[in-house]
């Protein structure tokens, strides 16, 4: 997958999505604007994102490969009705990287499919600043091929973490426009994960049933990973245009084996707010 046709994927997503909320808010009828000013619509955001990855996993290699990433993201934010300082946000995220070695002579293809969830409680500062604090329960599964490799050539990937979670939201007008700038984060403390052991080949494991510690218990000392995005939302008559940066850097050590995916993303999207009735 070339850097072309990934943008061209990028820009027909986004064309998509652009598209399905402007033909499903015409159906709405006019928006509440004291809802919008007090923040208390539930969300759905669509996006895609394209950058830049780094991947390293030393079952496969002990070359760290470089290339280009694609990312669509799907998120939707959920007040409680009867405590409306607490909110619930779910995010999927299906991820497709392609990168290569500084030879050029092979390739790594991955793919990962994430889900979040996280409960956060809200604080406000003024009209302007949003402060949210809380937990995620995060899972992945993916895997990662290497057309050199002949013997052991893909290596999968599965985990599961708990860890906190945290967002702040600040408010302005510029242009005429109300627009806001948010940061949201979070870091896994404790977590368990798949991992073949050092030298162990698939087919021991599922073939010769040949267990080695294949479920690895994780920290934020040998796995410490780290995903934040920073967003500009500007609005519209009936949806904003998310613009961003996306950090993901996901790590681990163990069974004396090295893992990393280090991506850096641009972020394109439509928020679209659903009113309650």
């Amino acid at each position: 997958m070339t850097c072309k046709r990934i943008y061209l994927c990028l820009l027909l997503a986004l064309v998509g999505i652009c598209k399905t909320w402007a033909q499903e808010a015409d159906g709405q009828g006019r928006l509440d604007e004291s809802v919008v000013a007090n923040h208390q619509a539930d969300q759905r955001v669509q996006s895609v994102a394209v950058g830049s990855v780094n991947l390293l996993d030393t079952y496969l290699s002990q070359e760290k490969y470089s290339g280009v990433e694609i990312r669509y993201v799907t998120q939707s934010f959920h007040r409680w009705k009867r405590h409306p300082r607490w909110l619930t946000e779910q995010t999927g995220m299906l991820a497709l990287q392609d990168a290569s070695p500084r030879a050029d002579n092979s390739n790594f293809i991955g793919g990962q499919f994430t889900y979040a969830f996280a409960m956060r409680h809200e604080w406000t500062l003024g009209e302007q600043w949003r402060l949210e604090a809380g937990g995620q329960a995060e899972a992945g599964l993916g895997f990662l091929y290497s057309t050199r490799n002949s013997n052991n050539p893909a290596q999968a990937r599965l985990y599961m973490n708990l860890g906190p979670s945290v967002a702040a939201s600040f408010a302005f007008n510029l242009f005429r426009k109300d627009m806001k700038v948010r940061y949201e984060a979070a870091a896994p403390l404790l977590g368990v994960m798949f991992s073949p052991n050092y030298g162990q080949s698939y087919y021991e494991i599922f073939t010769r049933g040949n267990y080695d510690h294949n479920a690895v218990p994780t920290t934020a000392l040998c796995a410490p990973t780290l995903r934040h995005q920073l967003s500009l939302d500007v609005p519209f008559r009936r949806f904003s245009l998310r613009v961003g940066y996306m950090g993901d850097y996901q790590q681990a050590e163990v069974n004396n084996l090295k893992y990393h995916t280090y991506s850096h993303l641009l972020l394109i999207g439509v928020v679209r707010p659903i009113y309650r009735r």
